[in-house]
């Protein structure tokens, strides 16, 4: 496990551990929610201009107040779920891991492989006459296992049996795809940090990270704040930096910034 994948880990059990205490903040608020309306005589209307009233208008509104927190800590808990489960089966390879290249290189490998077999099975339906013929070849010269081979010879809404024109040219636009990017982070591995003194904040490169940073003396306006949120930018109090990832866009987003921020200042 290289350093981004055990990133990915501890950010999932964060939001398991912060899920399990909202759920167990929310069972609390809620039982004792419970069991303060449980004082209450089922159906007693709140006494009005008796002695009463005030107190009882103050206790319900605890009773109301509780369960509010406890239905927020129960909605916060299921998002935070949410999004450790999607964390989990994300298997996108993200540009952060320092292994990207050779896990492209991996992807690229496979959707190769697959367009070679889905042309070889294209070539074989053509030329046999029947499913049979077609099945026992696809399986006999290992092109593709049984039961798929079962599978593609059934037409589609269309009629056409076999892999779609769309199916193979989506897959080539793909490895088209992943080759480009392969390539810009090879060209990445090759660049170095760097770093340069602005109007009243630091513009940093950080290649390792893979951010382009903003780093300002002390907290930012929050006029100055909205303007980078504006344009992606997020606190990074690991890094004691705003930043978002390194890429043209980035680099874009910080001279629309500098001019915007050189325009609060005049």
């Amino acid at each position: 496990m290289n350093s981004y994948e055990e990133k990915k880990k501890a950010r999932i059990e964060r939001l398991k551990s912060r899920a399990e205490s909202a759920r167990e903040e929310s069972g609390r608020l809620l039982k004792s929610a419970h069991e303060m309306a449980d004082v209450i005589p089922f159906g007693q209307p709140i006494l009005v201009g008796h002695h009463s009233e005030k107190a009882d208008r103050r206790f319900r509104g605890r009773i109301y107040g509780k369960f509010d927190k406890g239905f927020e800590a129960q909605k916060q808990a299921e998002d935070l779920e949410s999004r450790a489960r999607a964390a989990e089966s994300n298997q996108a390879i993200s540009s952060d891991d320092p292994d990207a290249v050779q896990k492209l290189a991996a992807k690229i490998e496979y959707l190769e492989r697959r367009q070679d077999s889905m042309k070889r099975a294209n070539a074989i339906i053509r030329k046999y006459k029947t499913n049979k013929e077609r099945v026992q070849a696809l399986v006999d010269e290992g092109v593709l296992s049984e039961p798929l081979a079962q599978k593609i010879i059934i037409p589609d809404f269309a009629g056409r049996v076999g892999f779609a024109d769309y199916q193979t040219k989506n897959n080539n636009a793909n490895i088209r795809r992943l080759k480009s990017r392969m390539e810009g982070l090879k060209r990445r591995e090759g660049a170095v940090s760097s770093e340069r003194q602005e109007a009243g904040y630091v513009v940093r490169e950080n290649v390792e990270e893979n951010r382009i940073q903003l780093i300002f003396p002390g907290k930012p306006s929050a006029e100055i704040r909205s303007v980078l949120k504006s344009w992606g930018f997020r606190w990074a109090p690991s890094e004691g930096a705003w930043q978002r990832h390194l890429n043209n866009a980035g680099r874009f987003a910080v001279r629309e910034i500098s001019e915007k921020l050189a325009s609060l200042g005049s």
